[in-house]
């Protein structure tokens, strides 16, 4: 008998050894679609790290994603995402929505910590080559058509209008603008040959880094900042993990990762307070 079991006994006991040696925790974030690549890339990085845990993210948008957080905290049944598991931190698209949270205790206070600003960006065809150098420029060429974001419409127009305004470039620019109605018309118009150069987002031009250049950003200071951050949710099963991830997103290596993606770092980190 005692063969045998050696035979077939040792294999299986030896699986699970192995097995457990390489048990993974869950590590859930609640994020909006429109951060997504740069929460899911900071994710991968820490898990680089941190062998035994696999970052995954639960989409949803604005209203939608406080809602879930809501209806996940005000459940009888516990605080489970979905039914399946815990929320570890919260990420939305825009700082207001975490300050709503934290008002309502959704978030734990003092757990904010911005990661990544949104720059301004402005694009020309890569086969351009008498390109303007700064936005100030643009009043230099009165040939050049310039796409931007319709400021009615869209955000992306609404802070590019504030910033050629606040530079003195709006108004004699004014008749020489393509306003498009999304951040991809935009892009389209200066690759499609409509528009010579345009202003999106740094995220939004990195997806067109094959045949766009960037070719100026704006200096950090002339409007109002674009910020994302992240929380810890009220729930959150391992805080001391949370606390390791919220630390590692302002590392220096997690910054060389978001400027690739084309986010510069916040100016300003927020200190960590004890929950």
């Amino acid at each position: 008998m005692w063969p045998r079991v050696l035979r077939y006994g040792l294999p299986l006991i030896v699986w699970i050894v192995t097995a457990s040696a390489y048990a993974t925790e869950t590590f859930m974030i609640a994020t909006s679609p429109s951060v997504a690549p740069a929460v899911e890339a900071l994710g991968r990085q820490f898990e680089t790290t941190h062998p035994d845990v696999r970052v995954r993210l639960y989409l949803d948008s604005g209203l939608d994603l406080r809602r879930t957080i809501a209806g996940m905290e005000n459940n009888p049944r516990g605080q489970y995402f979905i039914g399946s598991g815990p929320i570890h931190l919260v990420a939305p698209g825009g700082d207001e929505l975490l300050t709503r949270l934290e008002q309502k205790y959704y978030v734990l206070p003092g757990t904010t910590r911005p990661y990544a600003e949104v720059p301004l960006v402005m694009v020309v065809p890569e086969a351009l080559v008498d390109a303007p150098t700064s936005f100030e420029s643009l009043t230099q060429n009165n040939t050049l058509r310039i796409a931007v974001g319709d400021p009615a419409l869209t955000m992306l127009g609404q802070r590019t209008m504030q910033l050629l305004t606040t530079l003195g470039v709006w108004e004699a620019v004014q008749h020489r603008l393509d306003r498009a109605s999304d951040v991809r018309s935009v892009l389209d118009h200066v690759l499609n040959g409509g528009a010579d150069v345009g202003i999106v987002s740094g995220p939004d031009a990195v997806q067109e880094s094959q045949r766009i250049r960037v070719v100026a950003v704006a200096e950090r200071g002339i409007i109002p900042p674009v910020i994302h951050s992240m929380a810890m949710e009220r729930y959150c099963p391992n805080r001391a993990l949370c606390k390791e991830f919220l630390s590692f997103i302002q590392s220096d290596e997690a910054q060389r990762e978001l400027q690739r993606l084309g986010y510069t770092s916040p100016s300003q980190t927020q200190p960590t307070r004890k929950e």
